[in-house]
C-alpha cells in the first residue's frame, strides 16, 4: 500500500508518456513500420520503453524526436492504440529552443518577425506576384494574381519555399483556378503556409501564426482556407 503514492508519483513526473503507453506490449510493430528505424540505433519501441522508464532527457536530448517525422505509421500499427505521435511530439517541445535544430528555429523566429518562413520582404514578395502575373497572362488572358480580395471564396496560403526558390511552381494551382473560374486571394502579409510552429512542438507560436491567418480570414469574408501541406 505504501508503494502506490510513489509509483503514481513517477507517473505524474513523466514528461513524453503520452496516452496509455503503460499498455506497451514491446511487440515491435511500429518499429517494423517505421522508416527511419535504425537511425542512430533508435526505434519508437526503443522511444516508448525510454519514457516509460523515466529517460525522458535522454530521448529529449538525442537526435531521434527531430529524425522522426511524426508520419503516424507507428501509431497506425500499435495494437494497443497508444498515442505516439503525441509523445514524439511532446519530445520536441520539452527541447530547449535554443537547442532546436537550426533552421526550423530559424524559420519560427523569422515567421513571427516576418510573416514567412525565409523573411522575405513584403515589397519583393508582392512585386513578384506581379511579375509572375503578368508572364502568366501571355498564356491566360486577363490573368492577374488576386490579392487581399475581399470577399474571394478561398483563401490561399503559400509555402514559403516556392516564392522563395521554385516561383513558377505557383502556376500550376493558379491554371487550376483560371480554368474553373475560381475565386480566390493570396493576402500581402502573414501569408505563410507552412507552420514550423507545429512541427518543433512550439505551441505558443503555431496558434499565433494560426490566429494571424485566421484573423486575415475572416477580415477578407472568405469562405474556405486553402493550406498547402
Amino acid at each position: 500500500m505504501q508503494s502506490e503514492p510513489l509509483i503514481l508519483d513517477k507517473r505524474e513526473k513523466r514528461k513524453l508518456a503520452g496516452e496509455f503507453p503503460d499498455l506497451c506490449l514491446t511487440c515491435g510493430t511500429c518499429a517494423g513500420g517505421c522508416p527511419v528505424t535504425g537511425v542512430d540505433g533508435m526505434d519508437m519501441r526503443k522511444a516508448v520503453r525510454m519514457a516509460l522508464l523515466g529517460l525522458d532527457q535522454e530521448l529529449i536530448d538525442s537526435r531521434f524526436p527531430w529524425i522522426c517525422t511524426i508520419c503516424g505509421r507507428c501509431e497506425h500499427g500499435c495494437p494497443m492504440n497508444i498515442d505516439l505521435n503525441k509523445m514524439m511530439r511532446s519530445a520536441r517541445t520539452h527541447r530547449e529552443r535554443d537547442k532546436v535544430p537550426g533552421v526550423l528555429h530559424k524559420g519560427v523566429e523569422q515567421c513571427l518577425k516576418s510573416g514567412n518562413n525565409v523573411g522575405i520582404p513584403k515589397e519583393d514578395y508582392l512585386f513578384l506576384l506581379e511579375d509572375l502575373g503578368v508572364e502568366l497572362a501571355e498564356e491566360l488572358p486577363g490573368f492577374t494574381v488576386p490579392v487581399d480580395k475581399k470577399g474571394a471564396k478561398i483563401l490561399v496560403t503559400i509555402n514559403s519555399k516556392e516564392p522563395f526558390a521554385e516561383p513558377e511552381d505557383m502556376f500550376f494551382w493558379w491554371k487550376i483556378f483560371y480554368a474553373a473560374k475560381e475565386s480566390w486571394t493570396v493576402t500581402s502579409e502573414n501569408w505563410e503556409g507552412v507552420n514550423w510552429g507545429l512541427f518543433t512542438g512550439d505551441d505558443d507560436s503555431m496558434k499565433e501564426q494560426v490566429r494571424r491567418i485566421v484573423e486575415l480570414y475572416k477580415e477578407l469574408e472568405c469562405e474556405y482556407l486553402l493550406l498547402p501541406e
